[in-house]
């Protein structure tokens, strides 16, 4: 939101319009921390983040699942521009210790717009996000 009020003090004629790249930007920068903010560790909120999954990956297919849900659950309720959430598992045939998922939505102001974000997490946990 506050990116929303800086963009409009800098440049005051394009209030009320959506540029469709600063969104998917600025959607992307808050993905990114959501992803690296562990729950109970902000002031938001007790599950604003996701729990610690490095350990919950090797624990086999069901946990697994319940990472994508995890996932799509907190990306649902903490970044409201992103609809039809779909979060899927991406097995890397080169690194089975490799934890790696598919970020699929639709921008909200633009019900057309589909976005799609590769995240990968490395050993110590940090999630690292391409769109």
């Amino acid at each position: 939101m506050l990116e929303r009020f800086r963009a409009c003090e800098k440049e005051p004629g394009r209030r009320g319009k959506e540029d469709p790249r600063r969104t998917f930007d600025s959607v992307m920068r808050h993905l990114q921390r959501i992803l690296n903010t562990r729950q109970g560790n902000a002031l938001i909120a007790e599950d604003y983040g996701v729990p610690d999954f490095t350990d919950m990956a090797q624990s086999g297919p069901e946990s697994v699942r319940e990472l994508e849900r995890l996932l799509r659950q907190t990306i649902q309720k903490y970044e409201p521009r992103l609809k039809m959430v779909k979060v899927t598992f991406q097995a890397a045939e080169d690194d089975a210790s490799s934890l790696r998922f598919q970020i699929v939505a639709r921008l909200s102001t633009d019900a057309k717009t589909g976005v799609m974000f590769e995240t990968s997490v490395s050993p110590d946990g940090r999630v690292e996000l391409r769109g």
